[in-house]
């Protein structure tokens, strides 16, 4: 089916769910927060048929539908939560909770898996089981991850899952798919350098933490380029240097905050190890000690390849050939559904958002979803469902 065949029974729905991807824009929560936004949702999929289990880590909830007989299942998920951002877009429905704002899409995201949903409950051309996934906390606080740890397989038997997330600079109706590893993995690190504070006029009698943090600033540029295969994708990045508020006083402690990505395994752990020796031999150089705190974490998102083929050949179906990228570049962004692809195959895919003026990246304050894309991504999650459960 081609999205032309979509775009009459998605007609009634659409403007309804844009009405509801607004709402949820201007009520905006945060992670395993998203109670507003988790009650509507149940409140719309109850009401359509569907058998809403709710309170998986909090304010997740799975949606199921069973149609025929089929022995087949998929799982089919949305993020629900928000940035900690203040939103300068000035839209009409811009949030009405200031330091917090729909940054990323998952309204966006939430709403298309509804639009599907009840285009699905509609039409019933599926013959199977059908999972809808809405994930609360997917920005850093791991929410994928506690439902998987809460039961989400073996509550609601998958035989593949899917998401997606939109695409800024990509034009409205394309779909991409890369199979293997497509995203980063996401560790973080603490540093904290001890040294001997004292008078910044009398240095020799201090040992100071702000000149060894910022070797081991320079010292960390080696970890990627000269530990890591050229061919391997990595980045280790300083985001924040904490140290001093005087002029004339050498600080006891200096702070390092880093964030540790790469797109292989392998890699991952070797940058754990080689950063603890690294920062390890560089602080006992300077005559101080430095404290690490090394927290794993999202890991490396790895697409399956069946199911890639697969739901690539879904888009291409809907959208045509010519509206559909083939592995394209990995990004070195992270994504917690990688943590549910660890436990099922699957594949995550991307979205475009538009590509004309006024088109703004993700975690931006002026970014914003575009509804236009809506009707590609209802289209995309009814023909998956309907080919997956045959």
């Amino acid at each position: 089916m081609k999205i032309e065949d979509y775009r009459s029974p998605l007609a009634d729905v659409l403007p309804e769910m844009i009405d509801v991807r607004r709402r949820i824009h201007q009520n905006p929560e945060l992670a395993f927060e998203e109670h507003a936004t988790s009650d509507l949702v149940a409140g719309l999929l109850t009401g359509w048929g569907y058998s809403v289990h709710r309170g998986i880590a909090g304010t997740g909830l799975v949606a199921q539908l069973r149609v025929g007989n089929g022995p087949k299942a998929i799982g089919i998920r949305a993020d629900m939560d928000a940035l900690p951002i203040v939103e300068t877009t000035a839209l009409a429905w811009a949030s009405r909770r200031i330091g917090t704002m729909h940054a990323c899409g998952h309204d966006g995201h939430t709403a298309t898996l509804l639009a599907a949903a009840h285009h699905l409950a509609q039409s019933r051309r599926f013959n199977g089981t059908l999972n809808l996934i809405f994930q609360p906390a997917e920005e850093g606080a791991g929410g994928g991850k506690r439902m998987v740890e809460e039961g989400l397989f073996t509550r609601f038997p998958c035989d593949a899952i899917f998401a997606l997330h939109n695409a800024p600079g990509v034009p409205v109706g394309t779909l991409a798919f890369r199979s293997g590893a497509a995203m980063a993995s996401m560790d973080s690190a603490s540093i904290t350098v001890h040294g001997k504070g004292g008078h910044g006029a009398m240095p020799h009698s201090a040992a100071d933490p702000i000149v060894a943090a910022s070797g081991i600033v320079m010292a960390l540029q080696t970890l990627v380029s000269r530990n890591v295969d050229p061919i391997h994708t990595a980045v280790v990045t300083v985001g924040a240097f904490h140290a001093g508020n005087a002029n004339n006083v050498i600080p006891q402690t200096a702070q390092l905050e880093l964030t540790i990505r790469s797109l292989d395994r392998a890699v991952r752990t070797l940058l754990r190890e080689r950063l603890h020796a690294l920062v390890t031999a560089q602080a006992q150089s300077f005559g101080v000690r430095a404290e690490i705190d090394y927290r794993e974490g999202y890991p490396v998102l790895v697409n399956t390849p069946a199911e890639t083929a697969f739901a690539a050949q879904v888009g291409i179906e809907l959208v045509g050939a010519a509206k559909v990228l083939i592995d394209p570049p990995p990004v070195t962004g992270s994504e917690d559904f990688a943590f549910m692809l660890e436990h099922r195959p699957g594949c995550y895919l991307l979205m475009g958002n538009g590509d004309g003026a006024g088109s703004c990246m993700v975690h931006n304050p002026g970014y914003d979803f575009n509804d236009a894309a809506m009707e590609t991504g209802a289209a995309y999650w009814s023909l998956l469902a309907e080919r997956f459960l045959v």
